[in-house]
């Protein structure tokens, strides 16, 4: 153990932050894992969310109504129900049917980490569907016309004219959504994923030291939404269209 560690645990003692459960190695490496359950929840929900919102906002405005409908009757579920509940609907429900189809739980592939993606990423893709959808229908109408012209199909329209465009015209809507998503994956925690939130709270069951580790989770989130967000501010500038905004 390096000399540093035990002098900042003793001089965050002097000032009443009990962070001692650091010098024990079982605990410590089952925080540090908690963290990197975080970030990896994190970076798959995120790239997820994307995909689904991409997906959804495709079926949303193509012209077929038996591909628009499923699609609108599932955003509007899932924008008008608590994705904590959704969650437990997904892991105690659909997931113990799963266990009984598939003859047992050791046989079912999905985890209670990959219930996590998938309900975070039906979630918040809903979200992004909407914010795509209304950036597609804000394509100027000559821009179609133009692309029409030039022999353009309906999917080349939409890939290589209508969905390049919504991104940039939705992308601070996407990026508000993002920012949201990396906090909600703290409800992992309620389905007992071994997150930062739910190692915190072994440990402080053991050590009644609540403030500090809700402390280190505030620090935790608060970077990582920082991140998302500075990232976001980034991108809108890079892609930014002249003539749009300032």
């Amino acid at each position: 153990m390096t000399d540093w560690l035990p002098s900042l645990v003793s001089g965050a003692k002097h000032l009443g932050l009990n962070y001692g459960f650091v010098l024990n190695p079982f605990e410590r490496t089952a925080w540090l894992s908690g963290i990197g359950v975080t970030l990896e929840l994190v970076a798959l929900a995120l790239a997820a969310s994307l995909l689904a919102g991409v997906g959804m906002a495709v079926l949303l405005t193509s012209n077929r109504p038996w591909l628009q409908h499923p699609v609108r009757v599932l955003i509007e579920l899932t924008r008008n129900t608590p994705v904590l509940v959704q969650l437990y609907c997904a892991f105690f429900v659909v997931n113990m049917l799963l266990n009984r189809v598939l003859d047992g739980a050791q046989h079912n592939p999905l985890t209670a980490f990959a219930w996590v993606i998938i309900v975070l990423s039906i979630h918040y893709g809903a979200f992004h569907a909407e914010a795509l959808r209304a950036g597609i229908e804000s394509v100027p109408a000559g821009m179609r016309e133009s692309a029409a012209s030039l022999g353009f199909s309906r999917r080349q329209l939409l890939w290589h004219v209508e969905l390049p465009l919504a991104i940039r015209f939705a992308l601070p809507s996407l990026i508000n959504n993002l920012i949201n998503l990396v906090k909600t994956t703290a409800l992992g925690s309620a389905i007992a994923v071994g997150e930062v939130t739910y190692t915190s709270l072994m440990i402080w069951t053991q050590h009644d030291n609540v403030l500090e580790l809700m402390l280190f989770i505030f620090l935790v989130y608060g970077l990582l939404t920082l991140l998302v967000a500075r990232l976001g501010r980034r991108l809108e500038h890079r892609l930014r269209m002249p003539g749009y905004g300032h």
